[in-house]
């Protein structure tokens, strides 16, 4: 297919105005020349109408196109208490009149006296907010489920008193969300073919894989060949890429094309999300300082931080050769540079 056949497609599904793009993809000079190789940044940190951007904006204007279409009153999502993914979400549902709910998991415990970063921004735009502490002995996993249970209990309340709601997973990880990224491709690959520009590689930092999955499922429409890196940030189960797969077929089908994706079609590279999510790296922090000193560009240290930390390993170890042509996708996150310090790490 080409980008206006997939464009096409994608114009059949319900879609809120929540971002502006394209969004800005120019070359990174200085790292370019620091690093050896031409790279490129895709700046989704731009893409939403507020100060605070990021790559979750795509999703969201597929999610409640979908759920106004529903005639939703009230968006329930779920995340750590310094989601990017939660205070888009208030965002977006503020531009669009429609009531906010968060089931948030204290991984990161956050002083609700003196609330920082994302936590501080979805209070401020007036979200109900509730902070799920893990139980002493209880694993991450267990704890995930016990907030997912209460949402569900609440949703269930709420629509026996005749309210409409409407659950969006963690990180918009589901077949609408995803389809926001294949746009998020053909984006990408109209710029390229604007520039003239051949790309060898497209890295950027993944969490629940939606993004990942639009990527390649946009990869794999328009028969591109750009290899895409996707870093992990946190760790997943053994059944991980096959579901990643799956969602990516389940949004293709969604969308009226054929289901494509394989699991080779899939580079996932976990040797950078350690010591854990949430969790500063060396890796991580070296990454914020490069942007930072090189650039004039911030990255956090959940998910950028990590992603650009990949990039840079790649590109000193020989993964990427010298002279590539290297596009990284700024997920933005930036707020985490002012959330607790156990996030932040030591980074002066």
């Amino acid at each position: 297919m080409n980008c206006e056949q997939v464009r096409e497609l994608l114009g059949k599904k319900e879609r809120a105005d929540l971002g502006f793009y394209p969004t800005p993809f120019y070359k990174l000079e200085r790292l370019s020349r620091h690093l050896g190789v031409n790279l490129f940044i895709k700046r989704e940190d731009f893409s939403g109408k507020s100060l605070f951007g990021g790559n979750k904006i795509r999703k969201l204007e597929y999610l409640l196109g979908d759920a106004k279409r529903q005639g939703a009153e009230y968006i329930f999502t779920y995340g750590a208490t310094q989601s990017n993914h939660a205070m888009q979400t208030v965002e977006a549902c503020r531009r669009e009149g429609l009531k906010p709910v968060l089931y948030l998991l204290a991984i990161v415990e956050p002083d609700e006296e003196d609330l920082k970063g994302n936590l501080l921004l979805d209070k401020i735009m007036g979200a109900e907010v509730h902070i799920i502490k893990m139980n002493p002995g209880e694993s991450e996993a267990e704890a995930d489920e016990r907030m997912y249970r209460l949402g569900k209990e609440h949703i269930a309340r709420l629509e026996a008193e005749g309210h409409k709601c409407y659950d969006i997973p963690i990180g918009g990880a589901s077949i609408v969300g995803t389809a926001g990224f294949i746009g998020g491709f053909v984006e990408l690959k109209e710029q390229l073919d604007e520039m003239g520009l051949h790309v060898d590689y497209l890295f950027h930092a993944n969490g629940t894989g939606s993004t990942m999955a639009g990527l390649v499922a946009g990869k794999r429409l328009l028969g591109s060949d750009i290899r895409i890196v996707s870093v992990d940030v946190s760790c997943h189960g053994g059944d991980y890429k096959r579901s990643r797969v799956q969602l990516g077929n389940d949004t293709l089908r969604w969308l009226g094309a054929e289901p494509v994706l394989r699991e080779e079609d899939f580079d996932i590279d976990a040797s950078y999300y350690l010591p854990g999510y949430e969790i500063p790296s060396e890796g991580g922090t070296e990454a914020i300082k490069m942007m930072a000193e090189k650039e004039g560009l911030l990255l956090d240290p959940v998910y950028s931080g990590k992603g650009f930390a990949g990039l840079i390993d790649y590109v000193r170890s020989g993964k990427v050769a010298p002279g590539s042509n290297v596009v990284f996708l700024h997920t933005g996150g930036a707020t985490a540079l002012f959330a607790e310090k156990e996030i932040l790490g030591k980074l002066w």
